[in-house]
């Protein structure tokens, strides 16, 4: 087995996770769910749902490959012995493997929309664009299946060339200059939309209390976004941590990952909707928001052309950071059991990974009709599908109760090190409340609940 690399520092292994965290998801789905679900209302029930389920399960999984310094497969084969616990919970280390390698085949074709409006912004392209215009923009990138695969090929050679460098030579000298130029070009974004005339109302809709838009739903939205926002189940968060140090604090690394994931998705909406608002424009989820509403923003305002460029910029950088750790779990195991080299397990996992990608290129074009789709889903939407309502729960519930039920008290104690009362309330966390919060989570994507 080969030797397992270490991140030189503990504030490489938080930009690390906190570039796994920080996606897509952050730039367009947080701001526009807080502002349909109630404002300050929403964020303080999510904030309260990443203190009961995101951070107990992220300490969790990061403390899993801590202590067994191994690839998540390996992880759950040796802990499952140590701990006397099943074979079976290796499938843990299996689902998040495969759900990665599942995920990039589909995140790397939407990074490359964000890599193709780089262009297209900095070209002027959008400069005092229609929204019918902008929507013809849209429409003509995603019916083209020869301008997706150059972006998805394109994107997917960037992110595995990060991996095959290694951890520190790779990962962590990537992230380290991504994640404070990411937030950089937040700030700036956001002071941009301070001069945009609608700041106030973009506040008002991210932080106004009304509570009477909090509903059921509301709850189980805010409990499913803060799994899903600090990327647990899917052996990211495990492998780095089984690259950390041991003299490092876990539980005080991730609760400054789950901050700043946070305070990146607001920022995040400090900077769309005042632009959104300035222009007449109605807050959207998804990609309309993102790829159609906020282009014509941009092209209405002073100096659009440069911040939409920058905007645009940042999305590639947060996809990015995300997908180099998609692929990170299946590389490892291949490269620590001695299978192939690093350089080759990451390319052959990239390989596999575009060609499965080819798939979603084509639900967008020459596949969206009804008579290529199953269950009423294209292959994309049924990826998706698989891998987010099913996968990711189904390993965040099965981390949460090996560590819970399955291993003994004192191995987390051990590695976590905590006075006994901020044990007690893991503890409680790890045991009853985040199982519970996943399961519901799990059921309600299904459609069960």
């Amino acid at each position: 087995m080969s030797v397992h690399a270490q991140w030189s520092t503990r504030l490489a292994f938080m930009l690390a996770a906190i570039g796994s965290a920080v996606g897509l998801g952050n730039v367009w789905k947080f701001p526009y769910i807080t502002g349909e679900n109630g404002g300050g209302a929403f964020v303080l029930v999510y904030l309260l749902c990443i203190a009961l389920i995101g951070i107990p399960v992220m300490i969790a999984e990061v403390m899993l490959g801590r202590r067994a310094q191994r690839s998540p497969i390996s992880t759950m084969q040796v802990l499952a012995k140590e701990q006397g616990a099943s074979g079976f919970w290796q499938i843990v280390g299996w689902s998040g493997v495969f759900a990665g390698f599942l995920i990039l085949s589909f995140y790397s074709v939407i990074a490359g929309w964000a890599m193709a409006y780089v262009i297209e912004s900095a070209s002027g392209t959008f400069n005092a664009i229609s929204g019918d215009g902008s929507g013809d923009v849209f429409g003509g990138l995603i019916g083209d299946p020869q301008r997706l695969m150059i972006w998805h090929t394109l994107f997917m050679i960037m992110t595995v060339a990060v991996v095959a460098r290694g951890i520190r030579a790779g990962i962590e000298k990537l992230v380290v200059i991504l994640m404070p130029l990411l937030l950089v070009m937040l700030l700036i974004l956001v002071a941009y939309a301070f001069n945009s005339g609608e700041f106030g109302r973009g506040l008002a809709y991210l932080f106004s209390f009304d509570f009477s838009k909090l509903s059921t739903d509301s709850i189980i939205v805010a409990m499913g976004h803060a799994f899903f926002t600090l990327s647990l189940g899917m052996g990211a968060i495990m492998v780095y941590g089984s690259y950390m140090q041991k003299n490092t604090s876990i539980g005080s690394s991730v609760l400054m990952i789950a901050i700043a994931d946070t305070v990146v998705a607001l920022l995040a909406g400090l900077a769309i909707f005042p632009l959104v608002f300035a222009n007449g424009l109605e807050p959207g989820a998804g990609p309309g928001l993102v790829f159609v509403t906020l282009p014509t923003a941009f092209g209405a305002m002073p100096g659009g052309q440069f911040f939409g460029t920058v905007f645009f910029v940042l999305l590639v950088i947060a996809a990015w950071s995300s997908a180099i750790s998609l692929v990170e779990p299946a590389v490892a195991w291949l490269s620590e059991r001695d299978i192939m080299s690093r350089a080759k397990a990451s390319w052959m996992i990239g390989l596999f990974s575009w060609i499965l990608g080819i798939g979603t290129v084509l639900s967008f074009n020459l596949w969206s009709g009804d008579e290529y789709k199953v269950m009423g889903k294209t292959f994309f939407d049924l990826k998706d599908y698989l891998a987010s309502n099913i996968m990711l729960p189904l390993g965040g519930l099965l981390i949460a109760l090996f560590v819970g039920w399955a291993a003994k008290a004192s191995m987390s104690k051990d590695e976590l090190n905590l006075s006994s009362g901020t044990f007690n309330l893991f503890w409680l966390a790890i045991r009853f409340v985040a199982p519970l919060g996943v399961a519901i989570i799990f059921l309600n994507a299904v459609g069960l609940l």
